[in-house]
Order: structure tokens, then C-alpha cells, then sequence
């Protein structure tokens, strides 16, 4: 299955919209223009609240929090000390994924174990940063879509200086 994410050019918290491959809007991230930390929803186009995302606070590296709707949830962070650019979603159980690639130059693949579930790549061509997420049939759309949305804060973040 193939999306698209789209950042908007002109909006207060970051927000973006997730596209299907026929460019139809299916999802809206909405990100908060106040909170404590970094905060991001994930919403149908009808505004029903399907995933958040929250920043974890106290961290050694920017780390945040994915809880789906369903009853998924995640960790996400970079991992200390390694050469090559990776980071580490931990899924409850033994599901753990991994994001490893050029994720600097936002061209990376999503990886459980040796097997490559999904692939983030930036297109180059729009106004505003958009990326293409090809994500594999049986997979947990939601939770892969909303890590890369985290992936793009720790990058933003990591761009700015910022840190946890």
C-alpha cells in the first residue's frame, strides 16, 4: 500500500495530511499548538482521533510514545552509539522494528528483524516536505504511518538543535 505525507506550508503545530495512492485524503495529523513536550494526533478526515503521539520528556535522545487506537503502542528513539543512522521502535513483545537507512536524507526502511515492512521515501519536487511511505499488505498501517511521522519531529528536531 502506498501514502503520502504531506506537511501543510502554512499551519500552527506542524500539521499534515496522509493521502492513499489515488492522492485522496485519508488522514489528518494535527499537531498541538501548546503542550508540554511535542504532541501530534492522528485523525480520520472526519476528525475521530485514530492514533497520538506525545514526546517523552526526560530522555537521552528525542524519544516518543505512539498509542493507536486499537490497543498498538510504541517507542521510538535513536539509538546511542552506532555509526549508521538507526532507530529503534520497540513494540510490545517480540515485534520490535527497526528504522535504518539514509533516515537523515529521509530515504530509509522500516525493518522487523531482516524483513523490510516499510519504505519512507522524500520526494524532492513539492513546495512543502512531502514523503512516500510504501507500507506491506498485512502490515499495522496505522502504527507504521505514525512512526514516520515521529521519525520527521526527531529529524526536525535534530535539524533545529533541539534536543529531547
Amino acid at each position: 500500500m502506498r501514502f503520502t505525507l504531506k506537511q501543510h506550508l502554512i499551519s500552527l503545530g506542524g500539521d499534515s495530511t496522509i493521502q492513499d495512492e489515488r492522492g485522496k485524503d485519508i488522514y489528518f495529523v494535527d499537531g498541538a499548538v501548546i503542550s508540554i513536550g511535542r504532541r501530534l494526533t492522528i485523525k480520520d478526515m472526519q476528525k475521530h482521533e485514530l492514533a497520538t503521539i506525545q514526546q517523552e520528556l526526560i530522555a537521552f535522545t528525542p524519544t516518543f510514545h505512539i498509542k493507536v487506537k486499537d490497543g498498538t503502542s510504541a517507542k521510538v528513539s535513536m539509538k546511542i552509539l552506532t555509526i549508521t543512522d538507526r532507530l529503534k521502535i520497540d513494540v510490545p513483545g517480540w515485534n520490535d522494528l527497526e528504522a535504518r537507512g539514509n533516515i537523515f536524507h529521509h530515504e530509509y526502511g522500516i525493518f522487523r528483524g531482516s524483513d523490510e515492512v516499510a519504505h519512507v521515501s522524500k520526494a524532492w519536487v513539492s513546495l512543502t516536505d512531502s514523503y512516500g511511505i510504501q507500507i506491506d499488505k498485512d502490515e499495522d498501517v496505522l502504527l507504521l504511518l505514525s512512526c514516520a511521522v515521529v521519525i520527521d519531529e526527531i529529524l526536525e528536531m535534530k535539524e533545529k538543535g533541539e534536543k529531547s
